[in-house]
């Protein structure tokens, strides 16, 4: 397993569904790497999940992650639900099938090859590395955004 790698993610969304973005901050060994992208009709929990896959599968060895977000569905998804929805075949405790589940399923594979920590970090509260990531969640989004 490589070296610590720290990431912040972040998404974006113009309406609720609607354009959206994802932004990701990847750090290592001093070095920076920053990731954008985007979708003209999605919500705002996709893209919170896209920034955490597109960060992870970015990473081209394993390594040990600490991985900000300022999403309680993304944290509380990976760190709670997601084997829950797996061994009841991808449906909730109320037996409906898991919203965004081909997100879900992404992530579970983008990390699995990883040694995860996730972290919760207030939005929009000044942590510096959150900050960038909404920047390039709103940069990603642009193109669409009416």
């Amino acid at each position: 397993m490589s070296g610590a790698v720290t990431i912040y993610t972040d998404g974006a969304c113009s309406g609720n569904p609607g354009p959206g973005g994802w932004g990701a901050v990847l750090r290592w060994r001093g070095e920076e790497r920053e990731l954008s992208g985007g979708e003209a009709e999605t919500t705002n929990n996709r893209m919170e999940l896209l920034a955490a896959i597109r960060a992870l599968e970015t990473l081209k060895r394993p390594a040990r992650v600490t991985l900000h977000t300022d999403s309680t569905y993304l944290r509380d998804g990976v760190t709670q639900w997601l084997p829950r929805w797996k061994s009841n075949g991808w449906r909730t405790a109320a037996k409906k099938p898991v919203k965004n589940a081909d997100l879900w399923r992404a992530l579970d594979a983008a990390a699995r090859r990883h040694e995860v920590e996730w972290r919760w970090v207030r939005g929009h509260a000044g942590d510096p590395g959150n900050e960038r990531a909404d920047t390039l969640a709103r940069r990603g989004m642009a193109p669409y955004a009416p």
